[in-house]
C-alpha cells in the first residue's frame, strides 16, 4: 500500500530539496519506480492560475533499505514482480495488469479526512464493506495546515490495518491534487456553526468552501464522478458545489440524508417493537434541517403502512417527526459531541444503495437535483427523495407517492427554506440580485 503526504508536512525531515526532488523523479515520475509497496505515478496537476508543481510525496523503501525478496517472478510479458512478505512490487504495473479476480483500481476522494466522522468512515471503505471483497480502492485525503499531523496518523492506522484492498494512500492539503482523477468524492469537511452565528453567515461561510471544491472537482476530477456532500448546510452546500462544477453532470451530486433515514427506521421500530430491518420505504423530504420530513404516510412495517401498525396519529406526527428532526441535537447533549459513528455509517449505507441494486419495491433516502422531479418541487434545489438505483452508481427518483395535506404542508416549508438559503447564496452559483431573507433560524440537526 502506498502512503502519501503533501512535502511540504515532512516536519524535521533532512531531507534537502534537490534531494526531495530527485526521490519524486525517480519514485513517481521515471519509467522504472523504487522500490515500493505501492505502484503510484503522480505528475503535476494542471489548473489555470496554480504552480505547477507535484505536491503528493509516498513512502519509499530504497533497495538498499530492504532484504532480498522472498520470490520473484517474471511474468508472460517479462515484467519482474518481487515479493517481500505480504508486500509485492510489481515494476511498471498498469491497471489493466492487476489480479485478474479484482475490479480495476476504484479513487475515492474524502475532504475533512482527519475527523472524528472519517475516522470511522475510512475503515468501512478499505474493509471492503462499501465496494466489495474484489474492488481495489485508493483514498485521496484531503486536509488542512492545522490537520496535518492527524491526518498522518490516520494513514499510519490506515496502513498499520493491513487491508489487502488498500492499494494507495495520498494525503494532501490542496484540493486541486487530492481530487485529481476521483470517482468519488466525500465531501465530510465543513465549518461548524459557532456560538452566536446567524445561518446566512455559515451558508456564506461554507459556501466559499465549497465552490471552491466545485471547481477543483470541475477541472481534475474524473467526469462521472459521485459527489456525497456532508458539511452543513448539506443541501445548499451541494448546490454550490453542483453550480461550480458544469462539466459533472448534475445527477451525480447527492446530500446526506441517510442518517435522518436511518434515524426514523430506527424510531419506528422501537415504538412497534420490531427489529430494523423490518422497516422499509422511509423517505425523509427535504433540508437537512429541523424542517426536514420523516415520511410514515408511506413507510411499512413488515410489508404493511406504517399507520396500520402503530395506531398513534398523535404520536406519528408530532412525537415522531420531531425526535427524527432534533436527534442530533438531544445526542450532543448527552454525549458532548455531534454524531460521528452513526454519521459515518450512514455514509457507507448512502454510498452501498448506490452501487446495490435497490430491493424490489422499496426505496432509500438521498438530496438530489431535482430538475423533472414528480412531485412539482422547484427545479433548482437539491432536496431529499425518494429513490432506487440498478446499482451502477445511478439512480432514479421513485414517482406517486401518496402526498396527504400533512406531507404536502411540511414539505412546502423545508421547500421554502432551501429556497431561501438559494438566494442566499446567489453570489457563490452565479446568479445575480441575491438577498438573505431565511424565514426562520432554522436549526441544523446537531446544532444547539
Amino acid at each position: 500500500m502506498g502512503h502519501c503526504l503533501d512535502t511540504s508536512s515532512l516536519h524535521g525531515a533532512e531531507v534537502g530539496r534537490q534531494k526531495l526532488t530527485n526521490s519524486l523523479r525517480s519514485g513517481f515520475l521515471g519509467s522504472k519506480p523504487t522500490k515500493s509497496r505501492a505502484f503510484l505515478r503522480i505528475s503535476p496537476v494542471k489548473h489555470p492560475g496554480r504552480q505547477q508543481s507535484c505536491n503528493f510525496r509516498c513512502s519509499v523503501i530504497q533497495k538498499s533499505q530492504v532484504q532480498a525478496p522472498d520470490s520473484v517472478t517474471i511474468t508472460a510479458d517479462n515484467k519482474r514482480v518481487e515479493c517481500y512478505g505480504v508486500f509485492c512490487v510489481m515494476y511498471d504495473l498498469n491497471q489493466e495488469e492487476q489480479p485478474k479476480t479484482w475490479k480495476k483500481l476504484l479513487r475515492i476522494a474524502v475532504s475533512g479526512a482527519a475527523g472524528t466522522i472519517s475516522n470511522h468512515l475510512l475503515f468501512k471503505i478499505a474493509s471492503g464493506e462499501v465496494f466489495g471483497p474484489d474492488q481495489p480502492v485508493a483514498l485521496n485525503l484531503l486536509g488542512s495546515e492545522r490537520s496535518r499531523n492527524a491526518l498522518e496518523g490516520v494513514a499510519m492506522e490506515l496502513e498499520d490495518s493491513l487491508y489487502p484492498l488498500l492499494r494507495e494512500v495520498n494525503l494532501g492539503i490542496d484540493s486541486y491534487d487530492v481530487f485529481r482523477d476521483a470517482e468519488w468524492a466525500l465531501l465530510i469537511g465543513a465549518k461548524p456553526r459557532g456560538p452566536g452565528m446567524e445561518r446566512a453567515d455559515l451558508l456564506d461561510i461554507n459556501g466559499k468552501i465549497f465552490a471552491e471544491q466545485g471547481k477543483a472537482l470541475n477541472a481534475v476530477a474524473n467526469q462521472n464522478v459521485k459527489v456525497i456532500v456532508v458539511g452543513n448546510p448539506c443541501n445548499t452546500n451541494a448546490l454550490i458545489c453542483m453550480k461550480n462544477a458544469p462539466r459533472i453532470p448534475k445527477k451525480n451530486f447527492h446530500a446526506l440524508t441517510r442518517l435522518d433515514e436511518n434515524r426514523a427506521k430506527c424510531q419506528l421500530a422501537l415504538k412497534a417493537g420490531v427489529f430494523y430491518d423490518n422497516v422499509s420505504n422511509v423517505t425523509i423530504w427535504g433540508n437537512h434541517s429541523t424542517t426536514q420530513v420523516p415520511d410514515f404516510v408511506n413507510a411499512k412495517i413488515n410489508g404493511k403502512p406504517v399507520t396500520d401498525i402503530i395506531k398513534d396519529k398523535k404520536w406519528l406526527e408530532e412525537e415522531f417527526t420531531q425526535t427524527v428532526q432534533k436527534r442530533g441535537g438531544v445526542l450532543i447533549k448527552k454525549w458532548g459531541r455531534s454524531s460521528a459513528a452513526s454519521t459515518a455509517v450512514s455514509i457507507a449505507d448512502a454510498m452501498k444503495s448506490l452501487v446495490t441494486p435497490t430491493k424490489e419495491g422499496d426505496w432509500f433516502s438521498t438530496a438530489v437535483y431535482t430538475a423533472g422531479n414528480p412531485y412539482g418541487i422547484d427545479n433548482d434545489l437539491v432536496f431529499s427523495m425518494p429513490c432506487r438505483s440498478k446499482g451502477d452508481g445511478d439512480y432514479e427518483v421513485v414517482p406517486d407517492l401518496q402526498i396527504n395535506d400533512w406531507l404536502a404542508e411540511r414539505i412546502k416549508k423545508s421547500e421554502d427554506e432551501l429556497l431561501a438559503e438559494r438566494r442566499c447564496v446567489a453570489h457563490l452559483i452565479g446568479e445575480a440580485n441575491g438577498y438573505c431573507d431565511l424565514p426562520e433560524d432554522t436549526m441544523l440537526p446537531g446544532e444547539q
